[in-house]
């Protein structure tokens, strides 16, 4: 059964991932909130289902998808104070590994993108308020920085900077009290963040 804590953070992340959609300049391709072709494939294919369209995403498969592949392994689990909320968002926006490497970041932890005993210490004895203002304030400048150099995907960021506004209100910090309009950017959707892996040095924090 889904934990309390999980089920009370998944409306914020499906407020801002929006029906289905399938922008060509989104290197996502399909998505159906927030769950993309690929990733819905891969779940079915391992729960001995046959591949369907997107489109045909339960709420059940939904929220096992959610739960299973970005609450889970960043462990939001084992976070508080509104960083699990963070943490998940950033998981199901930018990846699991960018999100724990975040999270190490804001806690002063080596941003190695291995959630072990050393982060757990960090997690524990951190200030959350000061955790959560570092931490949305690194996914903004990696944001801007992916814009900067990759210019196509400019397009997607009114869109994430308005998600990640609205995340600093639900968070609670301060000088973000006013609310923030469900305004998906230019593109009427919020865009994953891609895998750039194979730029490592961009990737770094």
């Amino acid at each position: 059964m889904a934990s309390a804590e999980f089920i009370q953070c998944l409306p914020f992340v499906l407020k801002w991932e929006g029906g289905y959609v399938n922008h060509p300049a989104d290197p996502g391709g399909a998505t159906n909130q927030g769950v993309t072709q690929k990733v819905y494939d891969t779940w079915r294919s391992r729960n001995g289902q046959l591949p369907r369209s997107v489109k045909e995403l339960t709420e059940a498969e939904m929220q096992a998808i959610y739960e299973g592949g970005y609450w889970l392994p960043p462990r939001c689990d084992r976070l508080r104070d509104a960083l699990d909320l963070v943490q998940f968002d950033t998981a199901v926006n930018m990846g699991v590994g960018r999100a724990v490497r975040f999270l190490q970041t804001a806690v002063g932890a080596a941003a190695d993108g291995d959630y072990g005993p050393g982060t757990e210490q960090c997690v524990a004895s951190c200030d959350p308020g000061t955790a959560l203002v570092k931490y949305c304030d690194t996914r903004e400048a990696f944001y801007r920085r992916l814009v900067e150099q990759k210019p196509q995907m400019a397009v997607f960021l009114k869109g994430w900077l308005n998600r990640l506004n609205a995340l600093r209100k639900e968070a609670g910090l301060p000088g973000f009290e006013a609310d923030v309009e469900l305004d998906l950017g230019d593109t009427g959707h919020i865009a994953k963040v891609p895998d750039l892996g194979e730029d490592e040095s961009f990737d770094r924090i």
